[in-house]
């Protein structure tokens, strides 16, 4: 099944993949999504959502959406309401040294391989269907799979994923400005901001930091005192 089967040319409404979906006969997806490919520090996240196209509904969630049309709050209070449903949700991380091994998209899909293989593994179910964000598949997954673009902004199910994965990285970050001070990690999440890259450039990477990226790299090597 390709995007283009599944959608026209016209603009994105929230909800509207599951419609097709279950009109195709599909009962159970995962939705896929992940946080973190662009920043200059800090690792990507992963998540995987199951949805029951005959049970779950926009009522239940309300505000659902792309999880960056959302406000910040808003986010946080939807995180804490999936993941607090048994079987519902599954993350995975990437950390900035694995990035830096195997580079960026390698490192984003082995993540959302591991929270697919984490939720399938926990529910003992195989879903219909896994709704994948963007223009690609995840390779070795043997599921059926169909790339959505602009999922998140399409999709209950990859939605709820942008949001586990855009809340649980940015909770990550937030920890990160007490362990390493001086970079802002709270305010931007790792992304090359110019505050953020002129305090690489001033202090050095920090272990969080990819050293591979560029603006980064060019930095390797500076003294730092932080841990």
């Amino acid at each position: 099944m390709s995007q283009q089967a599944l959608f026209t040319a016209t603009p994105p409404e929230i909800g509207e993949l599951e419609r097709e979906l279950r009109e195709r006969g599909h009962l159970h997806i995962i939705g896929v999504d992940e946080a973190g490919r662009g920043p200059l520090a800090g690792p990507v996240h992963a998540a995987a959502c199951w949805w029951t196209l005959s049970v779950d509904d926009a009522s239940d969630w309300p505000g659902l959406n792309d999880s960056k049309k959302m406000q910040e709050a808003d986010r946080e209070v939807l995180y804490d309401a999936l993941c607090a449903q048994p079987r519902r949700v599954a993350m995975a991380a990437a950390s900035a040294e694995r990035i830096d091994a195997i580079n960026i998209l390698q490192a984003t899909f082995e993540a959302m391989r591991h929270a697919v293989h984490q939720l399938v593994e926990v529910r003992e179910q195989r879903p219909d269907l896994i709704v994948v964000d963007g223009n690609m598949l995840i390779p070795d997954v043997d599921l059926p799979q169909v790339a959505v673009v602009k999922g998140d902004a399409r999709s209950f199910a990859i939605a709820a994923a942008s949001v586990v994965a855009k809340v649980s990285r940015d909770r990550l970050m937030r920890e990160a400005e007490v362990r390493w001070p001086g970079y802002g990690f709270e305010g931007h999440k790792g992304y090359g901001t110019a505050a953020h890259r002129k305090a690489i450039a001033t202090l050095g990477p920090c272990p969080l930091h990819r050293k591979s990226f560029k603006g980064v790299r060019e930095f390797v090597g500076i003294s730092t005192d932080l841990p």
